[in-house]
């Protein structure tokens, strides 16, 4: 019985991958010393994984933006508008990756970055491969081969990871019509087999080929393309030991499939999705090992070692030891790296942390189940058993955990029919009478830039440094000449600026009852940005107004609207680690009701537009689509929960981002915001062709720029992209706005962006407005 990991996480214990890829954009290191930050933050997770007992450690899981970027320059899937960058010869194919991802706005070129998305139904955002018909591949990058080289020299015989031929091209998205992406399986395969040949030569025994689509429902096109490559696979290479990992959900139709493949080990997720096994170990071919994904790789709680021990009792019953791997059940680039770096904190955390493991406590799991199942006899290890389930029962029974009065406020929500007092028809003209706004409003998504000085009065605070009203003198200060910016753009609908916010989720979290709070548990999200994922633990309650004060301050300061900012319910539940001992459903109303006391109040102090953001509503949709009437069912009440009882005059908002919406818009239209805006500028307005087909009938914003570049769009480019909108959507139901909050961008580039958006505005408004 072999223990393996699936993947590490790769911004290392204090964010150093974060630091180092920022000041190399930002011109303060050079490639040489970002490089080198790289392979010290490699060779470490290696070493970690070594010293905690794990049999098959995997490489090219480490990337300096994204995993499915890096199998895109493996292949030479480049779009034609980076060619330039190529030609320059200043630049590396580093800077060409960072180009893909992140846009290109320096010497006379003026690239747009590729699209981002959603990985499957994770926070994680992955660049979208770009593919056009009769497309060529050639091996560009041997990244995969560096990777095995270097850990070997650092005395590990890893396993080289790569994403799925067939998965990477279901990633992706044709860039022209008439062809299907999965045509060009004949195109990259050859690629792919130059890759396993450099391995095979290299010394590799096992490759990891990660094709999460088999948990999802396949068309007979890409069932025989499995069939073509695998088989292809094996045909050239019948000596590599191929482990085929599947995860985030069951195989089900898929299972005869999957089996077929001549593969050595098949990893399945029974984290989430355990009522697979007995009809896999019916199934399973004598020649195929079986990766059990027994620790859960997607959340921060301890493994229930008796139910672990439970499967691998009945899989030992059917398999030899020898067929047998155990595993976390996806790879552990969605949780925090150490637990071990929370010793110095207090409160909440303090109380709960003998409930959480992290990646490297989970890893130590899986050693310490493989010595129980192995050897249950010996004293060491029964004693390991008991404090697990010790733990486990604490845990279950703490009194921490349960609010009896907010079930029965749950249970009354559940039975009631919760909508606004009017439809939007009849409110939007109520509330243009109440606002008085010009066509094509004009707005940002709510936060501004946070400075060095922003974050380091929030630090001085926490730290004691400073006194609560030295800290609110500050953030105030911000917001007075954030308010003044504003007004000097001239922006139609403003915000305050959310100086005071960590992070959309940490900052609710933190003044909401049920919630725990890391130091250092961060998370990536996408390229260097990281996120500190809130611990949801308990039964929710507000007990006091969290953004009350700051907004209404802001509204003080000016004439114009000031939105009232808050984060969504489903938002708060996808971007936590959400307790698992009840159903999420239930916690996601629970968190409905708490942000439903902050609107009511936010309204009572004259705040006439507020903005709920459930980026995160498309993302927690399940993977399978028997499963995801019953979520949308759920989330949607969640969030008219959350504005239940507010008047037609005040205008509800909400955002969301890079994600699809098309198999949703149903939803999203019984969500009835009066405002929804989203991201399209990476797609070009794409996204809006879906709308419109549905006939969406409430306002949208479009995001005419992408703030997750650097570069500035032009005034002119955002009149295209919204002539492009206002082919598909009426011009009284549009907003121009940017395509997410620009918390990350600094105020130089967000300045000159807005400067184009205002001005783009009025010129549209003095086309299209009646005479």
């Amino acid at each position: 019985m072999q223990t393996h990991n699936l993947g590490y996480p790769r911004i290392g214990g204090k964010r150093e991958l974060k630091k180092a890829c920022e000041n190399y954009w930002s011109g303060q290191i050079t490639q040489e010393e970002l490089v080198k930050v790289g392979w010290d933050i490699r060779i470490r997770n290696w070493k970690c994984q070594q010293k905690a007992g794990i049999d098959l450690i995997p490489s090219n899981d480490f990337s300096f933006y994204d995993q499915v970027l890096d199998m895109s320059l493996a292949v030479g899937a480049v779009p034609e508008r980076y060619h330039d960058v190529i030609l320059n010869q200043k630049n590396t194919d580093l800077d060409l990756y960072f180009a893909m991802a992140r846009g290109y706005q320096k010497e006379g070129l003026d690239i747009t970055a590729m699209e981002m998305t959603k990985w499957f139904d994770t926070n994680y955002h992955y660049i979208v491969p770009e593919f056009h018909k009769n497309q060529k591949f050639r091996l560009f990058s041997s990244k995969a081969l560096n990777e095995f080289l270097v850990a070997r020299e650092a005395g590990i015989n890893s396993k080289p990871v790569l994403i799925g031929p067939v998965s990477y091209l279901l990633l992706g998205k044709e860039k022209e019509s008439g062809f299907e992406r999965l045509d060009l399986i004949e195109n990259l395969l050859p690629v792919y087999l130059e890759i396993i040949r450099e391995l095979e030569d290299a010394g590799t025994e096992w490759i990891q080929f990660d094709e999460p689509f088999l948990a999802m429902e396949l068309n007979q096109k890409a069932q025989k393309a499995y069939l073509k490559v695998y088989h292809q696979i094996r045909k050239s290479f019948p000596h590599i030991k191929i482990l085929l990992a599947t995860y985030f959900g069951p195989l089900k139709e898929n299972l005869n499939l999957t089996l077929n493949l001549p593969v050595c080990a098949l990893h399945v997720d029974l984290s989430r999705c355990p009522e697979q096994l007995d009809e896999i170990l019916n199934q399973l071919p004598d020649k195929i090992s079986l990766s059990l994904g027994l620790v859960d790789g997607r959340n921060i709680w301890k493994n229930p070692f008796q139910r672990s021990l439970q499967i691998i009792q009945k899989v030992r019953a059917r398999l030899d030891d020898n067929r047998i791997l155990i595993a976390p059940s996806s790879s552990l680039l969605h949780v925090p790296l150490d637990l071990n770096e929370e010793s110095q904190n207090s409160g909440r955390l303090a109380e709960i942390k003998p409930w959480l493991a992290f990646a490297q406590q989970k890893l130590e799991e899986l050693g310490q189940i493989k010595k129980i199942a192995l050897a249950p006899e010996e004293t060491q290890h029964q004693r390991l058993l008991q404090e697990n389930i010790n733990a486990i029962e604490n845990r279950k029974t703490s009194r921490l955990i349960r609010n009896e009065s907010l079930k029965e406020k749950v249970n009354a929500v559940i039975s009631s029919e919760v909508r606004r007092n009017n439809p939007f028809s009849q409110r939007t003209t109520t509330q243009r009478k109440a606002l008085n706004l010009p066509l094509f409003p004009s707005t940002t998504i709510g936060s501004f830039p946070q400075t060095k000085e922003v974050r380091q009065w929030r630090s001085d605070f926490k730290k004691g440094r400073i006194t609560r009203g030295q800290y609110t003198t500050l953030i105030k200060k911000e917001i007075a000449s954030t308010i003044q910016k504003q007004e000097a753009l001239d922006l139609d609908v403003l915000v305050h600026g959310e100086f005071e916010r960590n992070d959309m989720v940490e900052y609710f979290g933190e003044q909401l009852e049920g919630f725990a709070f890391t130091l250092h548990g961060w998370v990536q999200s996408y390229g260097s940005r990281c996120v500190k994922p809130p611990i949801l633990f308990g039964d929710i309650d507000r007990p006091k107004p969290m953004t009350v004060a700051w907004t209404s301050y802001a509204q003080s300061l000016t004439n114009k609207w000031v939105k009232g900012m808050l984060t969504g319910p489903v938002t708060l539940l996808q971007w936590s680690f959400v307790r698992d001992d009840q159903p999420r459903s239930e916690t996601c109303l629970q968190l409905g009701l708490a942000i439903q006391r902050e609107v009511k109040d936010l309204e009572a102090a004259g705040i006439a537009i507020i903005q709920i953001d459930e980026p995160a509503l498309r993302e927690g949709m399940p993977l399978r689509k028997e499963l995801q009437k019953e979520y949308l069912d759920w989330a949607i009440k969640a969030f008219r929960i959350a504005y239940a009882g507010v008047n037609d005059a005040t205008q509800i908002h909400t955002h969301m981002c890079y994600s699809e919406f098309n198999d949703v818009l149903e939803s999203i239209a019984l969500m009835d915001a009066d405002v929804i805006t989203i991201e399209c500028s990476r797609s070009q307005m794409e996204l809006l062709n879906a709308f419109a087909d549905f006939e969406y009938p409430n306002a949208i914003g479009p995001g005419v720029y992408d703030i997750h570049s650097p570069r500035i769009p032009s005034k002119e480019e955002m009149i295209y992209l919204m002539k492009k909108a206002i082919q598909v959507i009426p011009v009284d139901k549009l907003w121009i706005n940017p395509d997410c909050g620009l918390k990350t961008r600094n105020w130089s580039e967000t300045e000159k962006a807005l400067q184009s958006m205002v001005a783009a505005a009025r010129e549209l408004r003095n086309e299209y407005t009646p005479s």
